[in-house]
């Protein structure tokens, strides 16, 4: 069984604002994009805090295996989540940030690639010649018609090698993604309850299950330094002479146009439609973020309160601090008054939904999402209506700073779901 989701040609669609710039405001735009950076460095410092605590947690595990040790990283990982989903946000308009962000966050998962899978995943596919390819299993392998040696498992193999080998973007060698893969397993479990099973005995060199542990662990232990090299990559773009704060100080307007494309995106297209409305349509328990671990309800409340953050200027560190100022909530208030509170009113409405569709007091996101399943299918719709809700009342906040027309980030489960293939 597969961690996968479907991969469609975006479809936009335009806000029509009338003229190319943001109306004169008494709110120095500068200091708005200042907080807007600000808040971008404390989110990936706060990821990257994160993402090393989980390493620590990963080392305690290979080095003395147990039930307790696995569960305490898989916590650590859930916990790593938080920091960074909240900065999805930046990934759209912010082209550093999205082409950075396949090496992190990237999935479809064809986790053939890195380890042993279950019989019912099958044995080939035709889209992918690495769908079995077991990394951990295999020290030698072929990709793109070249032999590569695979006998120890460094940097450069999981990242120039084997992540999106053959141009195949479901073959994710490195990321939050693999890692969760290897914590967790197959989930094995369809829409009944449950996540992945892998047992801590997977990394028990001593008493080895599923083989090539000691394979495994250098897996993990790698793709872990990948991920934090990455991390550390963003925290440094997002400093003071960062590149991408840097490319956002060049242009003001350019910067809000940047700001409102990844509110409006990460609400549209991306969240609301390529990972809820498509799982829905298809009643695909394969269809959700974080499929191995089950945390994909957490996944989504992260990334709705990031587009909150970023508008109300406005996030609480992992520590507890707070980073603040100047916001578009700002700007907006200046020309209409009336249309901040509809914004405010409708990212209240997302989180509130969001965070409903996800308390998960009775049954797992996958479950919610499964054939026949009324009242799971109900919750997750109308979280889905309040994501574009309030991408609706996103696009009347830039009309009110009368910026130039944006397209946001579409999917064609929104936008023409009579083409969505349901076999």
């Amino acid at each position: 069984m597969r961690c996968t989701a479907g991969k469609f040609a975006t479809i936009a669609f335009a806000i029509l604002a009338g003229v190319q710039t943001a109306a004169a405001s008494q709110t120095d735009v500068s200091k708005v994009v200042q907080t807007y950076s600000d808040i971008a460095l404390a989110g990936y410092e706060d990821s990257l805090t994160a993402a090393r605590s989980l390493s620590k947690s990963i080392d305690v595990l290979v080095k003395t295996p147990s039930a307790e040790a696995l569960l305490a990283a898989r916590n650590a990982w859930k916990a790593a989540r938080i920091p960074y989903m909240q900065t999805e946000v930046y990934r759209f308009g912010n082209k550093i940030v999205d082409e950075w962000e396949g090496r992190v966050n990237a999935w479809p998962l064809d986790e053939g690639l890195i380890d042993y899978v279950a019989p019912s995943y099958g044995k080939a596919s035709d889209s992918n010649k690495l769908y079995t390819a077991n990394v951990i299993a295999n020290r030698n392998l072929v990709v793109a018609g070249r032999k590569v040696d695979a006998s120890r498992i460094t940097k450069s193999l999981l990242k120039d090698k084997l992540h999106e080998a053959e141009r195949v973007e479901a073959n994710v060698a490195t990321g939050y993604h693999a890692v969760e893969f290897l914590l967790w397993g197959q989930d094995l479990n369809g829409t009944g309850p449950g996540a992945g099973n892998r047992p801590h005995t997977d990394f028990d060199t001593k008493n080895c299950t599923g083989g090539n542990c000691d394979r495994r662990i250098a897996y993990l232990k790698t793709s872990m330094q990948l991920l934090i090299d990455d991390l550390d990559e963003m925290v440094k773009n997002w400093q003071a002479k960062g590149k991408a704060r840097q490319e956002l100080m060049r242009n003001e307007n350019a910067a809000l146009v940047a700001i409102f494309t990844g509110m409006g995106s990460l609400s549209y297209g991306e969240l609301a439609g390529e990972r809820m409305k498509l799982g829905l349509l298809l009643n695909d328990p394969e269809e959700e973020h974080d499929c191995f671990s089950d945390n994909t309800h957490n996944s989504h409340y992260y990334d709705v309160l990031g587009i909150k953050n970023v508008y109300l200027g406005h996030y609480t560190r992992t520590d507890g601090r707070v980073v603040s100022g100047p916001s578009v909530s700002d700007l907006v208030k200046e020309r209409s008054n009336d249309v901040d509170v509809r914004v405010r009113t409708a990212l209240d409405a997302g989180t509130g939904y969001a965070k409903a569709h996800g308390a998960e007091t009775v049954e797992a996101y996958d479950q919610m999402i499964g054939e026949g399943n009324a009242e799971g299918n109900a919750v997750v719709e109308a979280a889905i209506g309040a994501l574009i809700g309030q991408t609706k009342e996103i696009e009347r906040a830039v009309a009110a700073l009368e910026l130039k027309p944006i397209q946001f980030e579409g999917s064609q489960s929104l936008d023409d779901p009579s083409k969505i293939d349901k076999k």
